[in-house]
Formats: C-alpha cells, structure tokens, sequence
C-alpha cells in the first residue's frame, strides 16, 4: 500500500493456511456430530467459549454459549476467560474478536471458506488506490468510515486516515463524528447503509457513488464534488429483497407488519414499518403482542430462530420461499465445529484466525473511536 504505513494482502490470500475438513468428519449424521460437541464440550469445559452468529443455522447456535451480532459477540469473547474463541461467523468477525480478546486468547474460525461476499469488495488494496486519486482532486479533509462488515486492515485502513468504525447501528453517530472532524465522508463497503444512513441525516443530495470494479465509475473530480462518497459493495443477502417483496406481503396479509436491516436498499427500508439492525430486529419481535405478525427482511436463518424462540409471533421471512441463506455463514457446517472441538482435545488448534500486530492495534484505534460516539 502506498498511502497506510503497514502491508497488507487480498483478503483472498490472507487466510491461506487454513485447513479444509478432513474426510472422516464429513459424513456425520446429526445425532453422531451432536453427541460428539457435547462430549468435547463436557471435557473442554471452561476452557472454550462458542459464540453464535444470528445468521447461522440452527446445529450452531443450539451450541453456542452467545448468539448474537458480530460485535456483540466479540465483546462477549472479550469478557469471557475461556483459552478458545469458536466464533460461528466469517472471517472479518474472527478478526474483530482476535483484535479485542487478549492475546492469550486463541480465535477459531471452523470452516476456511466462510469469508463475507461484502467485505471482499472492499479491499485495502483498491481503497487505497481510491483514496489517493480522490484525495488528489480536492484540499477537503476526507475521514473515512468503514461498516463493521469489513476486513482488519480495512479498518486499520480508516484508523490512520483520522477515520473509525461503525455498526448498522449507529452509522448516523459515525457521520456526524465525521463531520465534526473532517469536510467529507468516505463510506464502505456497503452503499445501501451509507445511502440510508444519509437520508436519515437530511444527507441524500450530497451523495456520489464510486464504483472500484467499473472504470468509468470512478470520478475522482464527481467524488470530491460531493460530501458523502459511497463505496459500491452490498451484502448479496440484503439485496436480494424488493420493494415488490413488501407490496405483495401487505396485499396477502395487511394484518403484518414488516422489519429490515439497513442494508437494505433505500425503496425497502421506506416501505418498512421498521428499521434497523439485527438487535432491533430481535427486540421487535421480542416485544410484539401475541398473535401478532412480523415479516422479517434479513437472512433466513434469523426469522427462522425468532419463529422457534417466540411461538407467540407468527414470523415469517419477508420474501417468502424466495428467501435464501447466506452462503459464507453456510459454511460453519456442524461437523466443522466437531472436528476443531475434537482437535483440541488432542491439544491442536485449527484454523486459528489471528490478526498481525500493527494492523491490530490500529484497528483497535477505529474501534475505540467508534466507542467514543
């Protein structure tokens, strides 16, 4: 990188040396594997902590010692005294944890494929190269936010620019902590938070969008025209959904009410009756009166767990039969998570994610930005 002072690699060659499962696990049925995770666990003890993203499927989460979102889950890590971090996520979530836990503390993700779609449009390597022509066409001071769906040198990244980190929840915070220190906002990787996000700050008008994989999107001189510039990456699970999706919703059922994640794109979220982040979306469902209906605009497997945990509600996925999982949480298979429980056991530890230590330190400077707002 020319611009940060640490190096860095595509995300694609960052985690290489993970392992792939072994051919004796792959097989398990789930009374096996199931019986197999309690028995190591058992054994383990307090020595292992599992935390369990919202988006994972139902043979993970009934394991985890924590369910929840990516942060949230981190801080749990971070206040456990387990030796072992099983973190049932993707990659930049591993990385969050491994930034915050101590260094004692060992991070594992199971599977070496699960790596978030939205955080690989957003390489280090391609912002930097972004913000040196846009910062070249303008004497405007630029501070940089990066959504927490985002690799650790990417937030390293924002940190030395004078920039943080922020959540689905608090975005508009890290605008106007923006805005105070700096004249322009560069936001990524997900265009449909920024978007968001500047609408509800009174913002839509001072958008740009930069496009990083299509020449002519990227207008350095357009971008350092307007205030709030938009990286062009999204998650492939929030976009599935549609304006048409709610429409249709409210002409079967106009008893339900309708909940999406801002990641959602900007025709979605007004057509909602809510708003906001896996928290919210669980907390809405939460306090819903019985026999009330919420549709749920985010990944499957989250309205599927609202649907089992509060059979009071009647919960259903927002598009219906259409809906699908994301595909890089899918990939925390159950008999992942036996083999890494097993292989320490034996004393080995599998696909242990670990952030290096420049790159850590500056990305906990983004993140304690973040906890200053």
């Amino acid at each position: 990188m020319e611009t940060a002072q640490f190096e860095t690699d595509l995300s694609l060659f960052k985690y290489d040396n993970l392992e792939q499962l072994p051919p004796a696990y792959r097989d398990l049925d789930e009374d096996e594997r199931t019986e197999r995770i309690e028995a190591a666990l058992a054994e383990l003890g307090d020595d292992v902590v599992i935390l369990g993203h919202n988006y994972q499927r139902r043979e993970i989460v009934e394991h985890a010692d924590f369910v929840g979102d990516s942060y949230q889950l981190s801080k749990e890590a971070a206040n456990a005294d387990a030796d072992y971090v099983i973190f049932g996520g993707v990659t930049f979530m591993a990385e969050s944890a491994d930034i915050i836990t101590d260094d004692d503390q060992s991070v594992i993700l199971p599977s070496m494929e699960a790596s978030c779609p939205m955080a690989g449009m957003a390489e280090a390597l391609q912002v930097d190269a972004a913000w040196a022509e846009i910062t070249a066409e303008t004497d405007d001071d630029i501070i940089p936010i990066t959504y927490m769906n985002s690799y650790a040198d990417l937030k390293a990244f924002c940190a030395e620019q004078g920039g943080l980190v922020c959540t689905s929840s608090n975005a508009h915070k890290a605008f106007e902590y923006a805005f105070e220190k700096g004249d322009k906002v560069l936001f990524l990787p997900d265009k449909h938070l920024g978007e968001n996000t500047a609408h509800r700050l009174d913002m839509a008008e001072e958008i740009v969008e930069w496009d990083p994989w299509d020449p002519e999107g990227k207008d350095a001189s357009a971008a350092a025209a307007n205030d709030i510039i938009l990286w062009d990456g999204y998650c492939q699970v929030h976009e599935r959904f549609r304006a048409s999706h709610i429409e249709d919703l409210r002409e079967e059922r106009p008893d339900a009410n309708v909940v999406v994640h801002p990641e959602c794109r900007r025709e979605v979220v007004e057509a909602a009756d809510v708003v906001g982040s896996t928290s919210t979306i669980c907390e809405t469902v939460e306090d819903a009166d019985p026999g009330d209906t919420w549709a749920i605009g985010t990944e499957i497997h989250l309205a599927k767990h609202l649907d089992r945990w509060h059979p009071e509600v009647e919960v259903l996925p927002l598009c219906g039969d259409a809906c699908m999982d994301c595909n890089a949480m899918r990939q925390i298979d159950p008999n992942y998570l036996t083999w890494v429980l097993e292989e320490l056991l034996e004393g080995r530890e599998r696909n242990v994610i670990e952030v290096a230590p420049e790159e850590k330190e500056l990305a906990q400077v983004a993140l304690d930005r973040m906890l200053e707002i």
